[in-house]
């Protein structure tokens, strides 16, 4: 048993946690089309093992992971499981808002699919209100940031060899290299500059699912990636472990001076 999943413990072990403590870890993602060579779990998988090892090396609980999100864009591949952006957002927040029953005020939500960011972020503001603070952490800004020359532009895409390194390291038993492609996007609409989107699919940009080059993925690469990550997350919880409520309250008004 691991005393630090949420799952694995009874609630006499979950009452002696949130006795002692004010944070926690929640690990979410999606089941989503990654290429004919990644597995559909990839999101959640990748996101479940970053905050389950975090959670042993910190101490700090971890909940299982949410393996649904946003991801309408990708419907036109089978298995994608796609929810509204709404039903995210509350499902989420009934999910904190159960913490905060037990006096959790520190979440650290490891998110493993950019379609979830938006929704997340709204999240966080509204919670923060009620005097929780969620934090959003997302691998691949860490490894973009802190491994630059590992992962070529062309790799950084949707389930290109940035993805698919990570599953080679963490999964590969569930990883078909003989099947990875190296496409390039397309734009059916010229880009125009200042123009941010026009609600497009991936099916409108790539006929496999893959952005860029899953080929130049290896289980080398993903080990740096997951390792790199690791770090950077754990590094993030013990900061977040260290902050007083008065630190992340939501602020007054500009000149609001309370009465005592």
């Amino acid at each position: 048993m691991k005393k630090e999943l949420l799952q694995e413990i009874c609630w006499v072990d979950a009452k002696e946690y949130y006795s002692k403590n004010d944070i926690a870890i929640l690990p979410v993602g999606s089941t989503e089309q990654h290429g004919p060579h990644n597995p559909l779990g990839t999101d959640h998988l990748i996101a479940e093992a970053l905050a389950e090892e975090a959670a042993k090396r910190t101490g700090v609980l971890c909940l299982p992971v949410i393996p649904f999100g946003v991801s309408s864009h990708h419907r036109q591949f089978w298995g994608t499981i796609f929810i509204q952006p709404k039903v995210f957002r509350e499902y989420i927040m009934d999910t904190c808002l159960s913490l905060k029953y037990y006096g959790v005020k520190k979440i650290v939500i490891v998110n493993g699919h950019g379609g979830n960011t938006s929704s997340l972020l709204e999240l966080a503001r509204e919670l923060r209100k009620q005097g929780m603070l969620v934090s959003v952490f997302q691998w691949w800004n860490a490894t973009g940031e802190l491994l630059p020359r590992i992962f070529g532009s062309d790799e950084r895409g949707h389930a290109g060899s940035e993805e698919t390194s990570m599953n080679l390291f963490l999964y590969p038993e569930l990883v078909k290299m003989d099947k990875a492609l190296n496409e390039k996007p397309r734009e059916p609409i010229p880009k125009v500059s200042g123009v941010v989107g026009w609600g497009s699919d991936t099916i409108d940009h790539t006929s496999s699912g893959v952005f860029g080059d899953a080929t130049a993925a290896s289980a080398k690469k993903g080990k740096k990636a997951y390792e790199t990550a690791v770090n950077e997350l754990t590094k993030h919880i013990e900061i977040i472990k260290g902050l007083e409520t008065k630190d992340f309250l939501s602020k007054p008004p500009v000149g609001f001076k309370t009465t005592r």
